[in-house]
């Protein structure tokens, strides 16, 4: 017995010791995963949609701290936020992290998009992209994004006296997209794409629940209608191409198509092709439509900035022959309108969160974030941040006269590092054709409030709502 008593008291040293190692190698954020599959979730969708976001990350943050774990969307998360957690995300390019969105993005746009690519593959499918979303190759389109706006504002503003915004851009910014990227004139299967669309993004942040009352089974079952009519086109296009009925550079698929192979190695998949023009479909109508409606809205309550733009715009305008499409030179002279735009980016971001994945247990800030594990961070806490910004709440285009003077990963509207938006130049000539236009050819006036909510892009009161005029008839 007292052998076996001293054997034991000589071990707890030793056991001790060994606890102490492991101890913080388990010691992951302090927080709740709260119920399986659902957790946190619905909390967090409905601080969205109520708008207050933030202040319900600002109380996660206030009871456990700049890291704390939770369940997201069927998956165990750890959150972070704030400029090292941006620096964290944008400059780990090792492997520890994995680009990975939720499951719900995932299923419904594909797991073969840049969202999900990591390594070598993400390198392949978004220089892919790049062949045709890169700013020497969207130059030669500036004109036919000219033509959608003129045809947009001819039918759906001239002659009103209301219009709601918000909707009408999500209309304008789709028949871009369906022109730009997959060459769809309007008409049947324009508005058959326009339907399932809608009911697809709607899904996007959702608890993945497959059943059929849900949101999230609507949207799978509107992505595999997408998927299906993207099939047709590509066969469509491959056919004309190989006819010599099409040029590679009258759209983003006979793009993609065109260099599919090179040589015996094969560049981009067919899959890779039909995902990765959904994930630019769901960018480039979504994030621009909600820029241009929150530009337009605080143009509204900004009469100053708006002398300005206007008086930018239309000096552009009296250099153009009548009838004449904006081009790229044109574009490069906006420089005021494209900082106000970068402001209105910063107050309003488009995203308000983003996901990566852990593929081995990674130590952050003292707190090991286990492998497997979801990474949610805030995106834009930073860009309303006093010490960053300072007077945060006030519209200052000024800010970005300099761009050099604000820190690095503090406005992160575009992403960064190799993940930085390819579709960002894209963004900025929707933009600018649309506020040139909508500027030179229109004064409003808001009808609601000022209030939005998320959902989980920042939708305004009504769509937004405003009364306007022709500049030449100003009240």
């Amino acid at each position: 017995m007292s052998v076996l008593l001293a054997t034991l008291l000589l071990l707890i040293p030793v056991l001790l010791l060994l606890i102490r190692r492991r101890k913080p190698s388990k010691r992951v954020p302090p927080g709740s995963l709260g119920i399986p599959i659902i957790g946190q979730s619905l909390g967090l969708l409905r601080a969205m949609r109520s708008n207050n976001a933030e202040k319900w990350i600002e109380q996660r943050i206030r009871k456990y701290g700049p890291v704390s774990k939770l369940n997201l969307f069927g998956t165990p998360t750890v959150l972070i936020y704030g400029q090292a957690a941006n620096k964290f995300i944008f400059a780990n390019n090792g492997g520890t992290i994995d680009n990975q969105q939720t499951q719900s993005v995932k299923m419904i746009l594909g797991d073969r998009n840049i969202l999900e690519l990591n390594g070598e593959d993400h390198k392949r499918v978004r220089s892919a992209l790049m062949s045709f979303l890169k700013p020497e190759s969207l130059k030669l389109y500036v004109g036919k994004i000219d033509g959608e706006v003129r045809r947009h504002l001819e039918m759906h503003w001239k002659g009103k006296q209301n219009v709601k915004v918000l909707p009408l851009m999500k209309t304008l910014t789709f028949n871009i997209i369906c022109s730009l990227l997959f060459g769809l004139e309007p008409g049947k299967q324009r508005d058959q794409f326009l339907v399932s669309f809608h009911t697809m993004i709607k899904g996007m942040w959702s608890i993945p629940i497959n059943l059929p009352f849900t949101r999230y089974n609507r949207s799978l079952r509107a992505s595999a209608r997408i998927q299906k009519m993207l099939k047709q086109i590509v066969d469509r296009k491959r056919v004309e191409l190989e006819r010599n009925e099409a040029s590679t550079h009258q759209d983003l698929i006979t793009c993609l198509i065109g260099i599919q192979s090179a040589g015996d190695e094969q560049v981009i998949t067919e899959k890779e092709i039909i995902h990765n023009s959904m994930l630019v479909m769901v960018a480039g109508y979504d994030t621009s439509s909600v820029l241009i409606t929150f530009l337009i809205r605080l143009l509204a309550n900004e009469p100053a900035i708006f002398a300005a733009v206007l008086q930018e715009q239309e000096e552009i305008a009296k250099s153009k022959q009548s009838g004449e499409p904006l081009t790229w030179e044109d574009l490069a002279k906006m420089k005021y309108t494209w900082r106000v735009a970068l402001e209105t980016l910063r107050m309003f971001p488009p995203i308000f969160g983003g996901f990566r994945k852990a593929v081995t247990d990674i130590e952050y800030d003292g707190y090991i974030i286990p492998k497997g594990w979801q990474i949610f961070w805030v995106t834009a806490m930073t860009q309303m941040d006093n010490s960053i910004f300072p007077e945060p709440t006030k519209f200052d285009p000024s800010r970005f006269e300099e761009q050099l003077s604000i820190p690095p990963y503090c406005f992160i509207a575009f992403g960064g590092g190799s993940r930085i938006c390819p579709g960002y130049e894209l963004a900025r000539i929707e933009t600018l054709v649309s506020i040139h236009y909508l500027v030179t050819s229109f004064s409003w006036k808001l009808c609601a409030d000022d209030n939005f909510s998320r959902d989980p892009m920042p939708v305004p009161t009504q769509g937004l709502p405003i009364e306007i005029w022709p500049r030449k008839n100003l009240p």
